[in-house]
C-alpha cells in the first residue's frame, strides 16, 4: 500500500512540514510578496490574516474595511484589508490573495506566555480551500495542490 505522502505527491500536491508548538498549534513558514514570515495554521479561521505590526514587513497596501474580526478571546476588532498579494508556502503559490489585517497582540501575547514564538499571521480556511488542503496530523504535514 502506498504512503499518503507518495499518493498525494503523485496527484500534484506539495508537502509542507508543520511545526507543533507548546500551545498545541501547527506553525509554518510562508512568504507573502516574497517576504518570509511565521504563521499559525488555523482551520477555524475563515480568512488568512496578518497582524498590523507586520504590514510594513510584507509591504502590504492596507485599506479600511467594514469587517470586524473575532477570535482567540477577542471580539469586535477593527480590521483592514490588503488585496492582490502573492503567497508562497514552500513550492505552492497563489496570486491575488486578499489578507485581513488586525491586531494580533493578544495572540502573540498568549504564544509568548506559553514559551512559543510570535507569529506574523494566521493561515486560514480561505488558503486551505484554494489549495485543496489535506492535513496529515500524525506526520505533521500540510499538503496543498
Amino acid at each position: 500500500m502506498a504512503s499518503l505522502k507518495k499518493l498525494l505527491e503523485d496527484k500534484g500536491y506539495h508537502r509542507i512540514k508543520l511545526k507543533y508548538t507548546a500551545t498545541n498549534h501547527f506553525e509554518l513558514v510562508a512568504k507573502i510578496n516574497k517576504i518570509e514570515g511565521n504563521f499559525i495554521l488555523d482551520t477555524g479561521a475563515s480568512s488568512s490574516c496578518v497582524g498590523f505590526e507586520a504590514v510594513k514587513h510584507f509591504n502590504l497596501l492596507a485599506e479600511d474595511s467594514e469587517i470586524r474580526a473575532a477570535g482567540a478571546g477577542a471580539t469586535n476588532m477593527l480590521t483592514q484589508i490588503a488585496q492582490e498579494n502573492n503567497i508562497e508556502i514552500k513550492n505552492w503559490k497563489k496570486k491575488k490573495v486578499a489578507l485581513v489585517l488586525f491586531d494580533l497582540a493578544h495572540v502573540n501575547e498568549a504564544l509568548v506566555n506559553h514559551k512559543a514564538e510570535k507569529v506574523h499571521g494566521i493561515i486560514g480556511a480561505d488558503i486551505l480551500k484554494k489549495g485543496k488542503a489535506i492535513i496529515d496530523y500524525k506526520n505533521k504535514a500540510l499538503y496543498l495542490k
